[in-house]
């Protein structure tokens, strides 16, 4: 399509069409992305493409060189489509073809082979100081990362065969890390209105995997129902020592996650010199919400903020008008008690707050990723009724329960009364 579309002529302009990089490229399971020397590609191809034709051959494997992008790059990347055992039968013939290359024409004394991974998932392998220790050998994570293609380069150093036994190894814990997500989103999302949870990129997609639920597959109230959605503000409160990652260097990486997510994303100043918890104040509709969220809960996890086996769990605070209050809290704490049920997040309505200027008070949400985003989706649910009742529009029932939902989580007491939050 994007050759008939280049150069085709419109009132007098002339089209230049190219592909958007597409994040959610499967790179799980069926696939495995290298990066090789430039000046190795010749070996791997071989003469009219015999080399590649073998490999394809031998490892019942669909591979593609792109030696065309990013010209006058030093590295190019090659994509290898088959079960993981093709893909790592081929990793070690291309690891091979380099070795021989490097010592034919010595060039180089190592030649490491180097693995492309979505960033979600290889931020759990990091250990300290950004290595990846396996029982084979030693590897070093590359910081070779963008919002806009999130994938990470693992570079592993030493033998060709404890190179080959390491991406078996590395892989094996990608696969796991991918399947157990798509398990807890598909658990999970379904329960979540509104949001086009599929298309926000979070996770990469994988041909074996059936794609996740839509989000309006259930029942609640839609956003798009009273025109374009309103705009939230959210408060998420992160470790002081991690507000130097959510910036970046010179503030690139707040900027790029902001222009990501279409939201505003601010860091409030410190409340005192020892604060140990940061504010960070993101503005924006329903899906930015849950794509700045979600970036800045994976980001603690990949720089380490929380242990590998830790669950990263947040707090978040939500303004609503005190009058509304009493709707969340519900008649003897039963609403919120149903919410914390429902969305297993903690959910505090601190009883003597006194409303701010605006008249308004703050509801506390503390839980995992997807615990918060459901309960500020359901406790916003909720201030949309009261708006209704108070227009005179015939609203749902306040309560968590929308049709279609079920309840889930822990038992949890009432806790509707002030409390210290549980911080990290």
């Amino acid at each position: 399509m994007c050759c008939k579309l280049n150069g085709y002529q419109f009132e007098n302009n002339a089209l230049r069409v190219s592909y958007i990089p597409d994040e959610t490229s499967e790179l799980e399971g069926g696939q495995r992305g290298l990066l090789v020397p430039t000046q190795y590609v010749g070996a791997i191809i071989g003469k009219e493409g015999a080399t590649i034709r073998n490999i394809t051959k031998q490892t019942q494997s669909k591979i593609d060189v792109h030696r065309k992008e990013n010209a006058g790059a030093a590295e190019k990347p090659i994509s290898i489509h088959s079960t993981p055992e093709g893909c790592s039968a081929a990793c070690r013939m291309i690891l091979d073809i380099m070795h021989q290359e490097a010592k034919d024409t010595k060039t180089a004394d190592e030649v490491p082979l180097k693995i492309m991974a979505h960033n979600n998932f290889v931020g759990r392998l990091i250990g300290k100081e950004g290595h990846i220790h396996t029982p084979t050998c030693g590897c070093v994570l590359a910081e070779d990362l963008t919002l806009y293609n999130p994938e990470r380069t693992i570079t592993v150093k030493g033998s060709i065969e404890a190179c080959c036994q390491a991406e078996v190894e590395i892989m094996k814990k990608v696969r796991e890390a991918y399947e157990n997500d798509i398990a807890a989103m598909n658990q999970q999302t379904h329960l979540i209105p509104g949001l086009n949870l599929g298309a926000l990129g979070l996770f990469p997609s994988s041909s074996n995997m059936p794609p996740p639920p839509p989000g309006n597959a259930v029942g609640g109230t839609p956003y798009g129902c009273f025109g374009a959605p309103e705009q939230e503000t959210v408060h998420v409160y992160i470790p002081a020592q991690a507000v130097g990652a959510i910036i970046g260097k010179k503030g690139q990486h707040i900027k790029q996650l902001s222009r990501f997510a279409g939201a505003s994303i601010k860091i409030a100043p410190a409340e005192s010199p020892d604060s140990k918890m940061r504010m960070v104040i993101v503005t924006g509709p329903p899906e930015a919400q849950f794509k700045a969220q979600g970036r800045i809960y994976g980001k603690l996890k990949e720089e380490n903020f929380f242990g590998p086996k830790e669950e990263v769990k947040l707090e978040t605070h939500i303004k609503m008008a005190a009058a509304a209050a009493g709707r969340v809290i519900g008649k003897g704490g039963k609403t919120v008690n149903e919410l914390q049920n429902l969305t297993a997040a903690e959910v505090v309505v601190p009883r003597e707050q006194t409303p701010d200027e605006n008249d308004q008070v703050i509801v506390k949400i503390n839980g995992h990723f997807y615990a918060s985003q459901l309960a500020q989706r359901k406790i916003r649910d909720i201030l949309t009724q009261v708006k209704q009742t108070q227009k005179g529009g015939v609203g749902m029932s306040p309560g968590p329960h929308s049709p279609g939902f079920t309840e889930m989580g822990r038992p949890t007491q009432g806790l509707t009364q002030d409390h210290q939050p549980r911080r990290k």
